[in-house]
């Protein structure tokens, strides 16, 4: 008797206890994972240097196309943040002075950023971008001037984001989402990207979306969460801010359309 790629990919759910949807996602990876240990060492893994991974939590599976997105949506490309982007900008809104990969560093604590960086900049870089850890918003623009021989080499900016910055947001993500460890690999990646641009705050009118979510990753309503992620534009209409809003579209896409087939070479799990 012969079985589809679908078919046999069901009759192992079904053996493994999850949904038999015929779809390699999050919820089965991570039961396969749980099964034959073994398997994880197919998919690239991305740890932090700064917190060493707790063996006993749940990586997040995330897609590469999904954090593809991420770096889209921060520097555009490798060309253009070696054009652009090599020097501290200050993004506008909220943000504080933002280096490399879209760290901010109106986020950051002074003590963080230099475990993160310490190894990358040179003392002197160093001494003026910690000076401007925490500040945000207008007293952030008023300083990214004085900042303009500070300079971050691609390489260094690329380092920070596979070695801290997505872990960190990783695992703030499933605090924020309980549950996302289950969602199909490009819904993990959209709302790593989410709390990557926004944090994991769920309190406050401007939160409302994102507090929405958070049962919906629960319930692994794909369609409801896509359409919290469009909601949130309300924020950011008419203000000149149009990135986030191509951003917010970009990710309610992906989610919309997670249920796709996934080779083991467009996985990436985040620990």
């Amino acid at each position: 008797m012969h079985f589809t790629t679908s078919e046999r990919l069901k009759r192992i759910q079904q053996h493994l206890g999850v949904s038999p949807d015929g779809v390699l996602g999050g919820e089965t990876l991570w039961a396969l994972e749980k099964r034959l240990l073994p398997i994880s060492e197919r998919l690239t893994q991305v740890t932090s240097t700064t917190t060493p991974a707790n063996s006993n939590e749940i990586s997040l599976t995330l897609s590469q196309k999904g954090i593809d997105l991420i770096v889209q949506h921060e520097i555009s490309s490798k060309q253009y943040y070696e054009k652009r982007l090599t020097h501290p900008t200050w993004p506008k809104g909220d943000s504080g002075i933002t280096i490399g990969i879209g760290y901010d560093l109106g986020y950051a604590s002074k003590s963080q950023f230099q475990s993160d960086w310490q190894s990358l900049l040179n003392t002197f870089d160093m001494v003026k971008l910690t000076r401007v850890c925490g500040l945000k918003g207008q007293t952030a623009k008023i300083h990214v001037s004085s900042l303009r021989s500070v300079t971050v080499p691609f390489d260094a900016a690329k380092h920070v984001f596979v070695h801290s910055s997505l872990p960190k947001y990783a695992q703030k993500t499933k605090s924020t989402f309980p549950g996302v460890e289950y969602l199909n690999a490009d819904a993990q990646a959209a709302l790593v990207s989410l709390v990557y641009n926004r944090g994991g705050s769920l309190k406050g009118d401007s939160r409302r979306e994102m507090a929405a979510i958070k049962p919906l990753v629960a319930s692994k309503d794909y369609i409801g969460i896509a359409q919290q992620i469009t909601k949130m534009k309300r924020l950011w209409q008419g203000r000149g801010l149009d990135g986030l809003l191509h951003r917010r579209d970009d990710e309610a896409n992906l989610v919309r359309n997670s249920g796709r087939k996934y080779s083991v070479d467009d996985l990436v799990r985040v620990a």
